[in-house]
């Protein structure tokens, strides 16, 4: 009797997956972007105000009815993080108007800011951690059966070439595309937008998968294979100290042993030492030549190496120390592609303990090494492209193959973009991807006054479209701002106050005394080169192409002197925009998971809180995993 496919689909998938975490139902996504995009429609017009027309268009007194004092007050750190972290009445989320009394928020008549307190727990009411959408790394890889993995022999430290921010973004999402990778059985990695490399080298070198890295910059490809060349030059030399290291700890533990341990210690070293050299091999074979892109330039030079000095733990319990250039040796064990490995080191070894046997096993296992070393399939390729949803990528991809799609902090519209790829690309089987830079996305409403027609940005959701929905650029760039860092109080990450108050002074003498009230020039990033207010606007002026001759120091320092006490407005006004950031940035999250849950070919989709929002502020992955396609025989 034959087996229905229902069945034989339940079968083959029991044996091959295991289950996924709990998915946000549809409806229910559905139901908080309208939710979220009510709330953002009321509250939005302080966001899509420009910091530069703060004081020729009255901003404060047209939108707020409080001191700034008071705002800045209710909004300093430690009371903003009271606010954070204070629990909200429970209560659904469901249309805007039962869930928000605006009233007590905003005025009536003059529709001006009344309540700051009550604005914030508002926004917090529709921020992720509130909305029930997002899981975290934890629930995503043990759905992944990724927590008892076994450790690595040989476990990369990334800390020593990348910065804290950078090490941790990709050691955390690495982890998760493996999984994923693993979950499918898949061995091929596409990464867009990937910069200089780092996650692409990574997941190569560490998790043996095959990387192609493809990014629009031509100037990163080339770094990477002078990064590549600067490894290997030093490469043999650090490999030959990190087994003599290895041998000398062994050694000492032998000498340590009674004598009539010696021939049981004489295996022991034979074995360490021959898995050592197993370990290194395994970690160098990931990676072809030309395809480090990590910032070695930054970390050693020709003639000089300076590392910080850390130590690296191998397999065997010994340590490599740091030798007398405090450059750790095991880093290049780590990093360094498989086609600069030497691993038959007969010539350098002459320790008397190994016996002609012990040296012939170890001459055949480098052998068989070498032997397969010509069909590593896990490599880094780093390609240059430009990418839209309309790039096919087997123009780019010879040998693109059943692979999972990633992007790290991906900028503007190719996070989007990378979405669509993942939805019509069959190879296509996972998507994982963090977006950024959210000023940079295209908007329909926006490039529709341009006449340009194309796959925008924003809105992707079905909703959203036919809501017509519009942030505008100035929102979206709230939408980047880091609350979490402001809460801390962590002063040097927060608004530039001083030079959005420079511009601000700026615009109104371009007005007032210029008579211009709009150009299409860019002033671009004078303040830091300027050494004085003066000194600034008189930058400004020439790069505006004004005449600066025409106004005094005096006139120019007399608009300084004037608003210079309203400074206070501007920081005040600003962190209007800090708290409602989330919320922007919540609103372009859920339109793209919505996106993913109209897809007919998606079998699960989800936010997954990935990193550290202190540490990296745009820190939530969408994550899609596709239908798998089974393959049934009718048995009669």
């Amino acid at each position: 009797m034959s087996r229905s496919v229902h069945e034989l689909r339940e079968a083959v998938s029991s044996t091959s997956l295991h289950p996924l975490p709990p998915e946000t139902p549809a409806e229910t996504v559905a139901a908080r972007v309208r939710a979220v995009a009510g709330f953002l429609q009321r509250v939005l017009p302080l966001c899509q105000t420009h910091t530069v027309e703060f004081y020729t268009r009255g901003l404060w007194e047209k939108m707020v009815a409080l001191s700034p004092e008071m705002v800045l007050e209710t909004l300093s750190g430690e009371r903003l993080q009271h606010l954070l972290d204070e629990p909200l009445l429970q209560r659904p989320l469901e249309e805007p108007a039962d869930s928000c009394d605006f009233s007590n928020i905003f005025c009536a008549n003059s529709e001006r800011l009344i309540n700051v307190r009550a604005f914030a727990l508002a926004a917090k009411y529709y921020s992720m951690p509130n909305l029930g959408v997002c899981i975290s790394l934890e629930q995503m890889l043990e759905a992944l059966n990724r927590k008892q993995q076994p450790k690595f022999d040989v476990e990369m430290k990334t800390d020593d070439f990348m910065k804290n921010k950078k090490s941790h973004e990709v050691q955390l999402m690495s982890e998760l595309v493996d999984g994923i990778a693993k979950y499918y059985g898949l061995k091929q990695v596409i990464d867009l937008g990937s910069g200089k490399g780092y996650l692409s080298s990574f997941l190569s070198m560490q998790y043996n998968l095959k990387v192609y890295g493809i990014d629009s910059s031509n100037t990163n490809t080339h770094g990477a294979n002078e990064r590549n060349r600067k490894l290997k030059k030093h490469w043999r030399a650090y490999q030959s100290r990190a087994r003599a290291n290895v041998r000398g700890q062994v050694l000492e533990e032998a000498k340590e042993r009674p004598e009539q341990d010696k021939e049981k210690c004489k295996a022991n070293i034979s074995g360490k030492l021959l898995s050592t050299n197993n370990s290194l091999q395994s970690q160098t074979q990931v990676a072809a030549p030309d395809s480090i892109l990590f910032e070695t330039a930054d970390v050693f030079t020709d003639s000089e190496m300076s590392i910080t000095n850390k130590q690296y733990e191998l397999h065997s319990g010994a340590q490599l120390q740091p030798d007398e250039n405090n450059i750790p040796e095991n880093m290049f064990l780590n990093i360094l592609p498989a086609d600069a490995v030497e691993t038959d080191c007969s010539s350098q070894s002459k320790c008397r303990e190994l016996c002609e046997e012990e040296k012939e096993r170890r001459k055949m296992a480098s052998l068989k090494a070498k032997a397969s070393r010509s069909k590593e399939d896990n490599i880094y390729s780093p390609l240059t492209s430009y990418i839209t949803a309309e790039t096919e990528l087997r123009d780019i991809v010879a040998d693109l193959e059943d692979c999972v799609l990633v992007g790290l902090h991906t900028c503007g519209d190719l996070a989007p973009s990378t979405l669509r790829l993942f939805t019509v690309k069959p190879e296509i089987k996972a998507v994982c991807s963090v977006g950024c830079c959210y000023h940079l996305l295209s908007e329909e409403l926006e490039t529709l006054k341009d006449g340009t027609q194309g796959a925008w940005g924003f809105p992707m959701c079905q909703y959203l479209k036919e809501e017509s929905w519009f942030c505008g650029r100035n929102a979206r760039m709230a939408a980047c701002l880091a609350l979490e860092r402001v809460a801390v109080g962590q002063m040097f990450l927060q608004l530039p106050t001083e030079s959005l108050f420079y511009r601000a002074v700026l615009q109104v003498i371009v007005e007032e005394f210029y008579g211009v009230k709009r150009s299409d020039r860019n002033i671009g990033k004078v303040y830091s080169k300027s050494s004085s207010f003066l000194d600034y606007v008189r930058k400004s002026l020439k790069k505006l192409e004004l005449d600066e001759s025409e106004i005094s120091d005096s006139l120019i320092m007399e608009y300084f002197e004037k608003y210079k006490h309203r400074m206070n407005e501007l920081e005040a006004f600003n962190m209007l925009k800090v708290v409602l950031g989330p919320c922007i940035e919540v609103l372009i999250l859920l339109d793209r998971l919505c996106y993913l849950k109209e897809q007919d070919n998606v079998a699960w989709s989800g936010l997954v809180k990935l990193f550290d929002p202190i540490k990296s502020p745009r820190c939530y992955a969408v994550v899609a995993l596709k239908k798998q396609t089974f393959h049934t025989q009718t048995n009669c």
